[in-house]
């Protein structure tokens, strides 16, 4: 795959990204607690010198559960920190928010991640091992500060919610609640060792990420056209690995009005899952691609379609994940 194609598929999630948030660089393990705010980290994984992002809520004292939050396609971490609305909920509710960074040619702005078998862009031409690299993350910020290992989670948006899945699938020893946004299953070999709680945010009028599944539109200048798994199909799969009860309950509608047309959000639950599990879905008709909540979308809406608060993602990614532990 040429240079050019390979920059051109990691924008599949909109790598319309700002610039990496300011942080504090520090370069090396610490002991002890890290102070309240933003830091940089780097390791090397599979020879490669990778970094992340760690946003660490005031007042941290004893170990506290993670979230990590994973980019979309042809963007970096301190894009998504920027708009994901995170930050301000780990605040509150005090958790760690980790930011990882994929891999690209542009090393810290057009990156994606090995997602499935269908998905990214540089990381998935190059068989990069994100799974291992998302792993080795968390256990790089235990030598740093107090973690709560039974409470690790994971979120994304589009490529990085697809990134998410995948985690679980394959490391569902390691994380004990997924909430993607925007981004389905993608892998032919599924065969989780637990039952995982899963929570998906999607729109049907997605224009990117596809509902349905199938060749999504060509990207804004060029002919290329990325493949994209059903959302729907992609849970079931969960409920049947997870022993869920095949007919969902509907938990909450929502509905609010966005430039003259009616945006709406359901809550579907299959409940009765082994280990205590449920998977969810929270159904959007009317919104795009965005990361639903007050940020304005990365590309802005011509691009991703429209943005909405029908739901806000980041409340509902904490108020889903925060219930479940590891065993």
């Amino acid at each position: 795959m040429q240079p050019r194609r390979e920059v051109l598929l990691a924008l599949a999630a909109l790598a319309f990204v700002p610039a990496l948030a300011c942080s504090q660089r520090t370069p090396r393990a610490e002991t002890g607690q890290l102070r309240a705010g933003n830091h940089e980290f780097t390791l090397r994984h599979e020879g490669r010198r990778r970094t992340y992002l760690v946003h660490v809520p005031p007042g941290a004292g004893a170990a506290l559960p993670v979230l990590v939050a994973f980019h979309g396609g042809g963007g970096n971490a301190g894009g998504f920190q920027l708009y994901a609305e995170l930050d301000r909920l780990a605040d509150r509710e005090r958790f760690l928010v980790v930011y990882p960074n994929g891999t690209g040619r542009l090393v810290t702005r057009l990156l994606t991640w090995n997602a499935g078998d269908g998905c990214c862009g540089y990381a998935l031409n190059n068989g990069v091992d994100d799974v291992g690299y998302a792993v080795a993350v968390v256990e790089d910020l235990g030598r740093r500060t107090s973690i709560d290992r039974r409470r690790v989670y994971a979120t994304g948006h589009s490529n990085g919610g697809i990134m998410s899945h995948r985690l679980a699938a394959e490391r569902a020893g390691f994380v004990a609640a997924i909430a993607p946004v925007a981004g389905s299953l993608d892998l032919r070999s599924f065969a989780p060792v637990r039952a995982v709680p899963v929570m998906q945010i999607h729109s049907v009028d997605d224009p990117r990420a596809l509902y349905e599944g199938g060749l999504g539109p060509p990207f804004p200048g060029t002919d290329n056209r990325v493949m994209h798994q059903p959302v729907q199909a992609g849970l079931d799969r969960w409920i049947v690995a997870n022993g869920c009860a095949t007919r969902p309950d509907t938990l909450d509608r929502r509905a609010e009005s966005h430039g003259g047309a009616t945006h709406r959000a359901m809550l579907l639950a299959w409940r009765g899952c082994r280990g205590g599990a449920e998977v969810r879905h929270w159904k959007l008709t009317g919104p795009g691609h965005a990361w639903p909540g007050d940020a304005r979308p990365p590309g802005g809406e011509a691009i991703s379609g429209p943005q909405t608060t029908v739901v806000r993602a980041a409340d509902e990614v904490w108020a889903f994940v925060s219930r479940f532990r590891l065993p």
